[in-house]
Order: structure tokens, then C-alpha cells, then sequence
């Protein structure tokens, strides 16, 4: 966790490592409480309101920004969970816009990889360059306010396995050359993996009217 002294109102824009980064929480408790009800209330008052301009500034402050605030706040909510959701959904845009060409080459390796509907489902284009994947995470993000939260959820999900099938088969490009590089695209790919399952959880769970 970062120093209390830092400054909320400047948050410091992270690295990609960022996505591999947990946070400690000193109140479990209370963190939980806050975590939830700001995770409702954000998500209940711009849907209700579904303002353009207030969409656009809220997807693109963490690309400008980072992730520093929500962290504090959703990074140890259960995966499914609506806070578990968007801190997931969050940590997956900082992580395009922080390396757009990565995310690309993740994306392209991994659609050509998959013998499966994911890369259509994603929405991204074929082929998919850095511009692209910055569109397509931000236009899924709207989906979560002006659009059906399910299908925004079921979207990042297919694009969480198309790369992390692209990881897959980069680890293995390295591996025997590269070990160290190969270890780090595994972990990778073993993450996204994970990501991909809870998203799609959290989809099941919203159409039940169940992810709290």
C-alpha cells in the first residue's frame, strides 16, 4: 500500500507491473464496507444517469491517472464480487494503456492461437494494433454504464483469454532462450486466465440480480 501522506487528489500514474501488484489492507473489515458500497454507488449512479460526458470523464481518468484510488478500495474485494469486478476491469485498462504495443502482440498471437469465438466476442478488430486495444478496453468500460453490464463483463472476459493465450505462446517462444522472460509471460497468462473466469463469473451472477 502506498504512504498515507501521498496526495488523493494527484495520484501517481503505475507502471504495467501494476497488474501483478496486491495491496495490503491494515482493516479488512471496514475496507470491505467501503469497498462495496462505493463499488454500488458509482455503478448505480451513473447508470441511472448515464451522462455522455460524465462516462467519458470517469473511463478516462484512470488512463490518465492510474489506479491508485480504486486500489485502496476494491484491489482485496473477493473476485466475485461487484468491487472484485472493476478493480479487475481497471488493472486490465491501465495495463493496455501502459503498453498498448504489448497488449497488441499478446492479442494478435493469442486470436491466431484460439480455436474459439472469444477474439469476435472481445470486439476488436483483426488485426488489432496498440490505437485499437486503447478503443476497444474503453469501449467496453462504457458498456458497464451506458450499455448491459453482463455483455461488458462476458467482453473483457474473451479478451482476458485471447491474451492470455497469446502469453502462453510467447512463454514458450522463450523458453528455452529466455527462461526468465518465459517464467514472467506464463504468470501472466496464468492471471489473465484467472481474470477471464472470474469476469465471466460476475456476468452469470449480475443477470441473477446476485453480484453484490
Amino acid at each position: 500500500m502506498t504512504d498515507d501522506s501521498r496526495d488523493f487528489h494527484k495520484p501517481v500514474k503505475r507502471p504495467a507491473e501494476t497488474f501483478d501488484r496486491l495491496f495490503a489492507a491494515e482493516d479488512p473489515a471496514e475496507v470491505s464496507r467501503v469497498a462495496h458500497s462505493t463499488a454500488h454507488a458509482l455503478v448505480a449512479r451513473v447508470r441511472a444517469e448515464p451522462d455522455d460526458a460524465v462516462v467519458e470523464r470517469l473511463i478516462a481518468f484512470t488512463g490518465e491517472h492510474g489506479i491508485d484510488d480504486v486500489a485502496e478500495l476494491w484491489s482485496r474485494s473477493p473476485a466475485k464480487s461487484l468491487p472484485g469486478a472493476l478493480w479487475r476491469l481497471y488493472l486490465l485498462q491501465l495495463m493496455i494503456h501502459d503498453d498498448p504495443h504489448s497488449a497488441a502482440l499478446l492479442y494478435e498471437r493469442g486470436r491466431h492461437a484460439l480455436d474459439s469465438v472469444d477474439s469476435v466476442v472481445a470486439g476488436a478488430p483483426a488485426p488489432a494494433g496498440p490505437a485499437e486495444l486503447v478503443a476497444l478496453i474503453n469501449t467496453i468500460l462504457r458498456g458497464l454504464f451506458q450499455g448491459d453490464f453482463a455483455v461488458a463483463l462476458e467482453r473483457d472476459a474473451a479478451f482476458c483469454r485471447v491474451e492470455a493465450a497469446g502469453s502462453t505462446h510467447l512463454a514458450d517462444d522463450y523458453e528455452s532462450t529466455e527462461p526468465d522472460r518465459s517464467s514472467g509471460f506464463t504468470t501472466r497468462a496464468l492471471r489473465l486466465s484467472t481474470y477471464a473466469g472470474d469476469l465471466a463469473a460476475c456476468a452469470a451472477l449480475w443477470r441473477r440480480e446476485a453480484l453484490n
